[in-house]
């Protein structure tokens, strides 16, 4: 089995991290006895720092356990740092996508990686990309957008031309919903988290991006958010309005079969319905391990889809 939803953080990343922790806010808080103190950047993106995401040793066993032969480690969202000054995303870039690459040297058949890049930056989270490919990286991990542009605008065209070229995997991840309204009982989590996937794999899919650059192999995470279930009314949206239909070239629901999507969802008769939406060759096995709400160990095989990102 494969597990291609899954984080760490290399021993170098969190050097960075002590060595920067002013800069970036970095703060190590003790909230409860019984559990590993919460790393919090920024002042928002706290969470648990198990030892999984840190001991490699402990990460390496806990796969052989679950049954998981090769996992296709990420960088972790909290730690893109799009929040500021560009020289410190690429600077964090490049130390994490390096130690990455050590690591997964070490042991190519249980690990892969992809890295991490500047995306507020495309020219040089093009760049970047190049070189953590040219150190064996499959692609990168990003987050779903930015405040201030949406992944299918032109702003964004440098990387995936190069991403494209490359053939890269572009994992899709969102971070915690901002929305004032879901402050409120892990809300930002629940939700904010997949309908920030939905939001930004809706606005690719009818962009047409994956016209333009077909090459790209597109991972949303948390089986695409609620955009799979929603895909009616998509379709009904383009026989309906040029708005929706101007740049496709086919119904969104066909749109919907050119992307990829992991496992992470907790629910049988949810991957069900996403593995008959889009084909068992455009679902691939995640857990989303080591964070809270991972599915340990991963659900289901579909070695078609693994080939079909990996090859």
């Amino acid at each position: 089995m494969h597990d291609f939803h899954t984080h760490f953080i290399p021993p170098h990343v969190l050097i960075w991290l002590k060595d920067h922790q002013n800069s970036v806010k970095a703060k190590w808080i003790k909230k409860e006895e019984n559990k590993d103190d919460f790393l919090v950047i920024n002042e928002k993106w706290g969470f648990e720092l198990k030892k999984a995401f840190i001991d490699g040793s402990l990460y390496l066993e806990e796969q052989e356990k679950a049954g998981v032969k090769h996992s296709v480690v990420s960088p972790i969202p909290q730690l893109f740092m799009y929040d500021f000054p560009e020289e410190i995303t690429l600077d964090l870039s490049k130390v994490y996508n390096h130690s990455l690459a050590e690591w997964t040297e070490q042991t190519p058949k249980k690990l892969s990686a992809l890295g991490t890049v500047p995306l507020t930056n495309p020219n040089k989270a093009a760049e970047v990309l190049h070189e953590a490919m040219n150190l064996g990286l499959k692609g990168a991990i990003i987050g779903p957008g930015l405040a201030d542009h949406m992944l299918s605008d032109e702003f964004f065209y440098p990387f995936f031309e190069e991403a494209n070229r490359l053939r890269a995997i572009v994992f899709i991840h969102p971070l915690l919903c901002e929305d004032p309204r879901l402050k409120r009982r892990m809300m930002p989590n629940l939700i904010g988290v997949p309908w920030e996937t939905t939001v930004c794999a809706t606005d690719l899919l009818l962009s047409g991006l994956v016209d333009r650059f077909p090459h790209v192999k597109i991972l949303f995470a948390h089986g695409g958010g609620f955009l799979p279930y929603q895909i009616g009314r998509l379709d009904k949206g383009y026989e309906q309005w040029p708005l929706v239909s101007s740049k496709l070239t086919a119904k969104p629901s066909e749109y919907l079969k050119r992307f990829w999507y992991d496992t992470v969802l907790w629910n049988q008769d949810s991957l069900e319905f996403l593995i008959k939406a889009v084909g068992e060759d455009r679902v691939v096995p995640g857990s989303d391990y080591p964070f809270d709400l991972s599915v340990w160990p991963p659900t289901g095989k579909l070695e078609l889809a693994v080939r079909s990102l990996l090859d």
